[in-house]
């Protein structure tokens, strides 16, 4: 896909104003997700933690007029920053690929109520959300009530595979979170369960996948790990005071990692993980 392409891509979502190269970073890497996964034009398409539409945007332009992508996420249309899930969405549904996307927020996909006709879809999609999953239990759960609306299963999530020292201060940050959201009851954080690429592999294929292809794709050029790294070190005071049942020699090894995590974003060139992506039958 060329500049072209990305641009118009672009202007389906809303601008950032504190950065404008921001959402053309996050669209090129949805656009890499979207070739391996080789969707179709004319698909249709069930997305299911669409988020702010930085996957759904993609999709849409790929299917075209004859293609439908209905999203699917658990969380209001007001979470969010700097802009909310839901103004995202209703910009996304306002350009020119908006009369090809449906997306219902506030819906879990466990529910009872929500039920689709057998193989309804050409392709779903989880593209970077299993990590706000509550447990693996979760996913796996999900992956088994998927299976019979669609034919193709794809999926994508960071690379705990680390490749170069410049991404290990963007796994300390999510390891660190994902260690404090072990002795949580609720949460709203990025991370709440961490899972690393074989975990992925044995839940899909507990859950009545085979998976067909697979592959990491660098993403290093994502903002993501410098977000989660600023996230971390802004609010791990107030996560562990929402916690202070924690074990006094966990908590003490959590703030040693806090200090490396610091020192690490202060003396290191900071890069994002790369992404583990898959397609499954």
């Amino acid at each position: 896909m060329n500049n072209r392409n990305i641009e118009e891509i672009v202007k389906c979502m809303p601008p950032n104003e504190f950065d404008p190269t921001i959402q053309k970073v996050q669209t090129e890497h949805r656009m890499k997700l979207v070739d391996f996964w080789n969707i179709k034009a004319g698909s249709k398409v069930l997305e299911i933690g669409c988020g702010q539409g930085d996957t759904t945007a993609v999709l849409a332009y790929i299917v075209g007029d004859e293609g439908y992508i209905h999203g699917i996420d658990i969380a209001s249309p007001d979470y969010g920053s700097p802009v909310t899930l839901g103004d995202s969405i209703n910009f996304l549904k306002n350009s020119q690929v908006g009369n090809r996307i449906r997306v219902d927020f506030e819906t879990n996909v466990l529910s009872n109520e929500v039920e689709f006709p057998e193989k309804s879809f050409d392709y779903i999609v989880l593209s970077h959300c299993s990590w706000y999953l509550k447990t693996p239990e979760e996913l796996h759960d999900i992956l088994k009530k998927i299976k019979k609306w669609g034919n193709i299963l794809c999926f994508a999530e960071w690379d705990t595979r680390i490749q170069t020292n410049d991404q290990l201060p963007h796994f300390l940050s999510v390891l660190i979170q994902a260690q404090y959201e072990c002795f949580k009851e609720s949460s709203l954080s990025n991370v709440r369960t961490l899972f690393t690429p074989k975990d992925l592999q044995n839940i899909a294929e507990r859950a009545g996948w085979k998976i067909t292809a697979e592959t990491t794709l660098d993403s290093s050029q994502l903002q993501d790990g410098k977000w989660e790294i600023e996230y971390t070190l802004a609010e791990y005071k107030e996560e562990l005071n929402l916690v202070n049942h924690l074990p006094s020699k966990f908590t003490t090894l959590l703030h040693s990692e806090i200090f490396l995590l610091e020192s690490a974003r202060n003396h290191g060139n900071v890069k994002s993980m790369s992404t583990y992506t898959f397609l499954a039958k």
